[in-house]
């Protein structure tokens, strides 16, 4: 027993190389638990992203707590200390509240949690952890329309939620609203295309429609708004230069809206050649033989 009331003595007059075995300690711990939620999984689930942020967030905690109550004399008789100057260390520090401040608003407000899809100015992607100081996105090209994961990592420090809206995306992680355009420069009546496109798109949207229709409801209970619905949509209006511009919107699964974007404008330009170009091949044919 005096043999460790001495090493504990020791450690206590010390309190650099005891900070340091806390913090090794702390790390070792902290890694074999990450391990251990990871296993041999390639790619980690949402409730394994959850625990491995809860760990590193509260591994972080317990070893700030422990060196508080560690250094707690040399803390008091340094605040006191920087009394004359603390109005400059609080604009020093400034961007370091806000991200404390930030995390607080995030989690109060429960704008998003790991997993989520969300929008913060330009940058999209899935939350994959967050933290006091930063919350880390992994970034989805939603902006072209592909909704593929482009590989890169973004850290976004929480001071931004204070100057910027955060758009939680995350029903669109199975099911979104595309909308993609296609321009026409000739004018002629695309309005009898219309019915024939729409009764296209169904074709290929038939094997998920009563999928979509259910969550369509589900997403309209949730926000308690009336959406637009799962049909899909079809407008023709004019650019400023007098092109027509037809846009399509329909609410498909997230991972094939590129892929059926392709099968329709595949099916509209053969629509539009086979009903406009052949007719003025027709026409100009007289024209050439006189």
């Amino acid at each position: 027993m005096e043999y460790f009331n001495l090493i504990a003595d020791y450690l206590l007059q010390h309190k650099l190389l005891f900070s340091a075995l806390l913090f090794s300690i702390m790390l070792l711990l902290r890694r074999l638990t990450i391990s251990q939620i990871r296993g041999d999984d390639n790619f980690l689930s949402d409730d394994q992203r959850k625990w491995i942020s809860r760990t590193k967030n509260g591994t972080f905690t317990v070893l700030l707590l422990l060196m508080f109550i560690l250094w707690q004399s040399e803390i008091s008789k340094f605040a006191l200390s920087l009394t004359a100057i603390a109005v400059a260390v609080v604009v020093a520090s400034k961007e370091i509240i806000l991200c404390f401040t930030g995390s607080i608003q995030r989690a109060s407000s429960r704008s998003f949690q790991i997993g989520d899809w969300i929008e913060v100015g330009s940058l999209c992607g899935e939350v994959i952890e967050h933290n006091l100081m930063a919350t880390v996105i992994q970034e989805v090209d939603i902006h072209h329309g592909n909704y593929h994961y482009t590989g890169k990592t973004v850290t976004l420090p929480n001071s931004m939620f204070f100057s910027i809206p955060v758009k939680n995306l995350n029903f669109m992680k199975r099911y979104v609203y595309h909308h993609f355009s296609i321009t026409i420069r000739e004018t002629v009546n695309l309005f009898p295309l219309v019915p024939i496109m729409l009764a296209k798109i169904d074709e290929h949207c038939e094997d998920f429609a009563e999928v979509a229709k259910r969550y369509n409801h589900v997403i309209e209970r949730h926000a308690g708004v009336d959406l637009p619905g799962a049909e899909a949509h079809i407008h023709i209006t004019n650019t400023d230069t007098g092109e027509q511009l037809v846009h399509f919107m329909l609410f498909c699964p997230t991972n094939r809206a590129a892929e059926i974007e392709q099968l329709i404008r595949e099916d509209f330009m053969g629509l539009y050649c086979h009903h406009f170009q052949n007719k003025e091949k027709m026409v100009m044919q007289p024209q050439q033989v006189v």
